[in-house]
């Protein structure tokens, strides 16, 4: 037996500490070995991830307090969320119009549908219950719409004698473009399906574990996890659509991607 707490999925200390670094080298070596051009970012993805999750872990007893603070952090969450995207979007740093009209499209939908159900009496008007349940949101929201914009606006590049087609055929430019990325930025719905379709089989969400690790019985937290799922499959689509519509009007402009 250990002294460590029996609700805890990972014993903190040294060796969490090295495995986490290994992790970290052992997969920014493979995407360097295997010329992906992201091995770099892996690395600094990962010192952000920690030092991000250290800063939030010190804060969040006192942002979750307060109402006020709360919704502060709710805003940062939903503009980094849009920020995130629209970057992965144009790929270089992003005007002002682009990054309104994506964060509009990717933290509207979840704070919007938090504020609905908070109404409702559904959810709890408490920084505990509303941060999780927005983050999860603004989280898929963010992935979906920064692949959908990105494949957007390659398709159309890829194809843009097909654009000069329609439009010699007399089709409104706005249709002929739709027509020609919407398919490809519709695959950026995939992953929250196969994460809802998988669910309980391929993987064990962690809101869920964490939550009957609180103390929560597995039928509350199963409940809560449908709910976190269900609301990813109503935000994820409207940001999809939405940017996807940006791209087709042109007020995206891509450039050389960051890394």
């Amino acid at each position: 037996m250990t002294g460590s707490d029996s609700r805890e999925l990972l014993t903190a200390g040294p060796a969490l500490a090295v495995a986490l670094v290994a992790l970290a080298l052992a997969g920014a070596a493979v995407a360097w070995l295997g010329r992906t051009g992201y091995g770099a970012a892996i690395l600094g993805s990962t010192v952000r991830a920690t030092i991000q999750l250290g800063a939030l872990g010190m804060a969040l007893s006192l942002i979750v307090r307060s109402l006020w603070f709360t919704a502060v952090f709710v805003a940062l969450m939903g503009a980094t969320a849009g920020w995130t995207a629209t970057r992965r979007i144009v790929g270089r740093l992003p005007r002002w119009p682009e990054i309104a009209l994506t964060t509009a499209a990717v933290a509207v939908p979840s704070a919007a549908l938090a504020a609905v159900l908070i109404a409702a009496g559904v959810l709890p008007a408490a920084g505990i219950a509303v941060i999780p349940v927005v983050g999860s949101g603004f989280g898929a929201a963010m992935t979906a719409a920064g692949l959908a914009g990105k494949r957007a606006l390659e398709e159309l590049s890829a194809r843009r004698g097909e654009v000069e087609a329609g439009l010699a055929l007399g089709m409104e430019p706005v249709t002929v473009r739709l027509e020609v990325c919407r398919p490809a930025a519709a695959t950026a719905l995939v992953p929250a399906l196969d994460q809802t379709r998988t669910v309980g089989l391929v993987t064990i969400p962690g809101a869920f574990v964490g939550m009957v690790l609180g103390g929560a019985s597995p039928l509350a937290a199963a409940i809560m996890q449908l709910y976190v799922l269900g609301a990813i499959l109503a935000v994820a689509p409207i940001a999809v659509v939405a940017v996807t519509l940006v791209a087709a009007r042109g007020w995206y402009e891509a450039g050389p991607h960051p890394f």
